[in-house]
């Protein structure tokens, strides 16, 4: 395939540049409520995404069909299309580390070596472990996989055969009494294999999500008010990602982000560095782990912010030219008939020198949040987070389990303030996926972090 597509590149004439993303997808997905089998699905294509560029214009095309003759149809669909669109303007693309060879992620025991009928099995034995529970009135277990085979090749230079493996796994339980309801759950994403997914056994991740439900529905609700708190590392990556993250991504800035013309200045508390990475640091297997994007280009690690200093947006080629600096690797398509997009990959804050122990001592009023349910977030960095578990600090001692509450502020204002970094890191959204146009699939995390925030709640 890669000699075939090769060939092709010599259709690329009247535009400055070509690309041809040939992209075999395998997926699996597998899901069990109450007991019934609510999805199983496997699915398999293929196709090739063709992008072209000519004076500052984009075309693109994609095709399932992989004759040669379809395949030309693309290209030159592709190049009609960014000379209608061309500027008339003397831009160019910006500098890469552009791809050459093959580059597959480390992989503990192939997904593929585990049939259909274990991977239901085991499904069907955690959404039963989680609902065996006296207190626990619903549950939901799912799995799935995507595995991905793609060659990328540019007029340029890239020639790039790339092999990913992105297995997930979640359970959810839902504990009622007295007419009252809480869920909770419990998920795992990686890149990499079976071995690498399952390193907490999945009958641990039922009994935590169950349990956890028990006990929230018997928590009370806290009022709201701004405080001293400690976030995990799930709550520090999708504050990375999510409120951070977003507002450095390039085409986020041109369109007038907060973060616009801030480079160089401080953003946040000299103890804090920010990165957005394609391979995986602090360990192995994080979820939204890349090694070429779908440019062609080595995916680096990024230091956004450094020692609080606004270091680095993210970029694509096209970006990469406009501001004059080299490309970052952040351009990603889901599937191949989707255009590349600036998108991040492992989003997280370097961890410190302070244990959680150290950390709670020293406050005598605040709240330690675990566990991140989703939120939101906008081009200000204003966010609100719903955190599945909150406990009371007071005198240096973690005290009672809250629950209903949500953590909210400016983004860059909380790191502003944040006045220690834990030791301990973890990456803890990679079961999760990033909306922007198309899905991405992510990871963030970090240390536990301590900073102010406005919590929110209720009294009852």
């Amino acid at each position: 395939m890669l000699e075939f597509l090769e060939e092709l590149l010599g259709e690329f004439t009247g535009s400055d540049y070509g690309e041809l993303r040939y992209h075999e997808r395998k997926g699996l997905n597998i899901a069990v409520r109450q007991g019934e089998l609510e999805a199983a699905n496997s699915t398999v294509y293929s196709g090739v995404g063709v992008r072209a560029f000519c004076q500052g214009g984009w075309g693109f095309s994609s095709t399932s069909r992989l004759d040669r003759e379809s395949l030309k149809a693309a290209i030159r669909d592709a190049v009609s299309g960014a000379r209608a669109a061309s500027k008339k303007a003397d831009t160019r693309l910006g500098q890469a580390r552009l791809a050459r060879g093959t580059f597959s992620p480390e992989i503990g025991d192939p997904l593929s070596a585990h049939p259909f009928e274990e991977k239901l099995a085991v499904v069907r034995r955690t959404e039963a472990k989680a609902g065996s529970f006296h207190f626990i009135s619903s549950t939901a277990c799912a799995y799935r996989e995507n595995l991905d085979h793609k060659y990328i090749l540019t007029t340029d230079g890239a020639r790039a055969e790339v092999m990913d493996s992105k297995p997930e796994f979640r359970v959810l339980a839902v504990a009622t009494a007295d007419g009252r309801s809480v869920e909770a759950s419990e998920s795992l994403g990686v890149t990499g294999g079976w071995d690498d997914l399952f390193k907490r056994q999945p009958d641990e991740l039922a009994e935590i999500a169950a349990k956890r439900a028990g006990d929230l529905l018997k928590a009370s609700h806290p009022g709201g008010e701004r405080a001293l708190v400690i976030l995990d590392p799930a709550l520090v990556g999708l504050l990375a990602h999510e409120a951070i993250g977003h507002t450095v991504e390039a085409d986020f800035v041109l369109s007038g982000a907060i973060t616009e013309g801030k480079l160089g200045q401080r953003v946040a508390s000299e103890l804090v560095t920010l990165v957005d990475s394609g391979p995986s640091q602090y360990g192995k297997h994080a979820g939204g782990t890349v090694l070429v994007d779908d440019e062609g280009v080595i995916a680096e690690r990024t230091v956004v912010i450094e020692q609080g200093i606004l270091k680095s947006y993210l970029h694509s080629r096209e970006t990469a030219g406009m501001f004059g600096v080299n490309a970052t690797g952040n351009a990603r398509a889901f599937e191949y008939s989707d255009e590349p997009l600036i998108r991040m990959r492992n989003t997280y804050i370097e961890p410190g020198d302070k244990t959680l122990e150290e950390m709670v001592s020293e406050v005598q009023h605040g709240y330690l949040l675990k566990g991140a349910r989703g939120g939101q977030a906008d081009a200000n960095a204003e966010f609100m987070f719903s955190v599945q578990e909150a406990y009371r600090i007071k005198d240096g001692k973690i005290g009672e389990l809250l629950r209903g509450v949500a953590v909210s502020g400016q983004a860059f204002e909380v790191l502003q303030s944040v006045d220690a970094v834990g030791k301990e890191f973890r990456f803890d959204i990679g079961a999760g996926y990033c909306g922007k146009g198309q899905p991405a699939k992510v990871d963030g995390g970090g240390p536990y972090l301590r900073c102010k925030a406005i919590i929110g709640g209720r009294t009852r």
